[in-house]
């Protein structure tokens, strides 16, 4: 159980959490977030599961175009025009946390919260990806709609932990 965030998150993502972070330690895995639209919820949900933190390497919060580039080596052309939130861009964000942590398994997150009035840019609009060291990298993209950006993030954890639970095998 999440120490802090338990009182306002549904029992499936804490249970989901748990096992993840289980699994990990079980194998000898570490783990790594980069967020973009979900400004680290899941990193602060990895660290809050006593005796199971440890499986947790590092975060990345790379909120703006620069961050990512700067960060995690988000190649600049992947950025213009509403680039960030896209394959390519969420592929390079979960590649670029493994080369620049120590962690076996990274995911990302990057996607559009609410609405800016551009059909290409639509709200509910997010990509993931999950890289392993040495391995594959795993791409999602989900369309959840006009939802608020406190239900998208909750999602969004939803989304990233089921990656992530596939990546340490659960």
């Amino acid at each position: 159980m999440a120490e802090v965030l338990d009182p306002i998150l549904p029992s499936d993502i804490d249970e989901l959490t748990r096992a993840v972070l289980e699994a990990a330690c079980a194998r000898g895995l570490t783990l790594a977030t980069a967020e973009s639209c979900t400004g680290g919820l899941l990193a602060s949900l990895l660290t809050d599961v006593p005796g199971c933190s440890h499986a947790f390497e590092r975060g990345f919060v790379v909120y703006t175009d620069d961050a990512k580039v700067e960060l995690l080596e988000v190649p600049r052309s992947f950025l213009p025009h509403g680039g960030a939130v896209s394959q390519p861009t969420a592929i390079a964000m979960a590649e670029g946390a493994i080369r620049r942590s120590k962690a076996d398994v990274a995911v990302s997150i990057t996607g559009w919260a609410e609405d800016v009035g551009d059909p290409e840019r639509p709200a509910g609009l997010v990509h993931f990806a999950c890289a392993r060291r040495g391995g594959y990298t795993h791409h999602r993209q989900v369309r959840l709609g006009d939802i608020g950006r406190g239900p998208l993030r909750i999602e969004c954890l939803r989304v990233a932990l089921k990656m992530l639970a596939q990546a340490v095998d659960v």
